[in-house]
């Protein structure tokens, strides 16, 4: 990759070359835009996690699951550092501009798995069926077992739509396939979360109101 060839080139430089007083080295190019554009991306990322976690926030007026739901960003991330990996391609402009997409579509995956949890479990706690800890693992797997299929069609229908431009050709499609790769890989692992791990965090939650029986 540009970036680690460029690294390579001056730590060599520095072990090899003695520059005169009053010269020095300047590297430009494609790598000094890849510099500035790694710059604007450490000031990018945490501002969209920011925004992602105040909607959020807005939405459902609760900390909690906000910071439940925010759980499926770092997990899209492992699904589409795997498939990267895989298809060798290295980190880019490109490349974090499909992982901050990524992490608003992991979001609303994440979004869609509490809103069927909480629906769950308040028409449990009005019919009065939520009295005990083992009460409230039925109504989660009511929840979230007994909705799979929005879920997945959620997942699938962004997962379909992507996976074309992973056999396009012609000009463009290198860089659409490092915007598209993070994305494809994120939505499995993120769907993965969002149907095993997110309804265990929130039966944690909100088990810690209730008094087993």
């Amino acid at each position: 990759d540009l970036g680690g060839y460029v690294e390579e080139v001056q730590k060599m430089i520095r072990e090899r070359v003695a520059l005169p007083p009053g010269y020095s080295l300047a590297w430009g190019g494609q790598f000094q835009y890849l510099e500035r554009a790694k710059a604007r991306l450490k000031v990018v990322v945490p501002i969209t996690i920011m925004l992602i976690f105040v909607l959020l926030y807005l939405n459902f007026r609760s900390i909690s699951r906000s910071l439940i739901v925010l759980l499926s960003v770092p997990f899209g991330v492992v699904g589409s550092v795997i498939l990267l990996y895989l298809l060798q391609y290295h980190l880019s402009v490109a490349v974090w501009v499909g992982i901050i997409a990524l992490a608003g579509v992991a979001t609303e995956t994440g979004v869609i798995m509490i809103i069927f949890l909480d629906e769950a479990y308040e028409r449990w706690q009005r019919e009065g069926r939520l009295r005990s800890k083992a009460d409230l693992r039925e109504a989660i797997i009511e929840g979230a077992v007994q909705r799979v299929r929005p879920k997945m069609m959620t997942a699938f229908a962004i997962f379909i739509g992507l996976l074309p431009i992973m056999w396009s050709h012609g000009t463009g499609a290198d860089v659409m396939k490092r915007i598209a790769a993070p994305m494809i890989g994120g939505i499995i692992s993120s769907m993965l979360l969002t149907l095993l791990v997110i309804p265990a965090i929130y039966m944690l939650w909100r088990g810690r109101s209730i008094r087993d029986t």
